[in-house]
C-alpha cells in the first residue's frame, strides 16, 4: 500500500476532474475520456473487466504515471490505496496502526477494527488477504487530514473482504458525508451490490455511468 499526498492550495471542496480527451496507458492507448467528467464529495465507483484500465487510471489521479494526453485535476489531498499491502510481516496489525495513524484516532480505529473481528496482535505477514485489507482501509480511513479537502483512490480494496466488512465500510462512507471523494475500483460479486455514482470503463472508453442507487447488475452488461 502506498501512500502519494498530491500538495494543492487548499480548495472549499476535494474534486476530481477528468477533461475529455484524457487518454491513459502504458505506451499505447488503454482508455480514453469523452465527455468531461466530475467528481464531487461521496462515493464513486469505477468499474470494467480486468484489463481494461482501471488501476492505470487511477495511478494516473495519483500522479504516479503521466497520462498519455489531454489533462485532468485532483483538488484536495490524495492518497492512493494500492491493491497489494507492503510491511514488515512481523510486525503487527496494531503495531502498524499505532505507528502510522495519529495517536487521537487510535481509539476509535480499534474499535473499528474490533468490529471487523480483525485480530489486531496477529503478524501482518500471517493475516489473510481480507485482513490485510482490513488494515489497508483503515489507514485509509483515519489518515486523512481534518478539516481539509480529501481525496481517496482505492484500487480493487474489497477483494477478499467478507461481506460484513464491505457493507461496514459501504454504510460509514454513506453515513458520514465527509466531503471526502472516494473513487473505488471493484468487481462486486453479487448483482444487487448498490452504487450511487459510478465509471465505467468498456470499449476503450471511459465515461459517467450516472448518479441515483443503482446496482452492479445495472452496470454488467455494459462492460465490454
Amino acid at each position: 500500500m502506498s501512500f502519494h499526498p498530491k500538495q494543492h492550495v487548499a480548495p472549499r471542496a476535494a474534486t476530481v476532474h477528468l477533461s475529455a480527451g484524457l487518454a491513459i496507458g502504458y505506451g499505447t492507448v488503454l482508455a480514453t475520456v469523452g465527455n468531461e467528467i466530475e467528481l464531487g464529495e461521496g462515493t464513486h465507483y469505477l468499474l470494467a473487466r480486468n484489463g481494461r484500465g482501471k488501476t492505470t487510471l487511477l495511478r494516473t489521479l495519483a500522479g504516479l504515471i503521466r497520462p498519455l494526453k489531454g489533462n485532468y485535476a485532483v483538488s484536495g489531498h490524495c492518497q492512493f490505496i494500492s491493491d497489494e499491502l507492503s510491511f514488515d510481516r512481523e510486525l503487527s496489525a496494531k503495531l502498524l496502526l499505532s505507528s502510522l495513524l495519529p495517536r487521537e484516532r487510535r481509539r476509535e480505529v480499534f474499535a473499528l477494527a474490533d468490529e471487523l473481528e480483525l485480530d489486531l496482535k496477529k503478524a501482518f505477514g500471517k493475516l489473510s488477504t481480507g485482513n490485510r485489507k482490513k488494515v489497508g482501509l483503515l489507514l485509509a480511513e483515519f489518515s486523512i487530514f481534518p478539516d481539509s479537502a480529501n481525496v481517496v483512490l482505492f484500487d480493487e480494496p474489497f477483494t477478499g473482504l467478507d461481506a460484513p466488512a464491505r457493507e461496514a465500510f459501504q454504510r460509514r462512507w454513506h453515513d458520514q458525508q465527509d466531503g471526502i471523494v472516494r473513487l473505488v475500483s471493484c468487481h462486486p460479486d453479487f448483482d444487487g451490490m448498490e452504487m450511487e455514482s459510478a465509471l465505467l470503463i468498456a470499449n476503450e472508453d471511459i465515461s459517467y455511468g450516472g448518479a441515483g442507487v443503482r446496482s452492479w447488475a445495472d452496470f454488467k452488461t455494459q462492460l465490454t
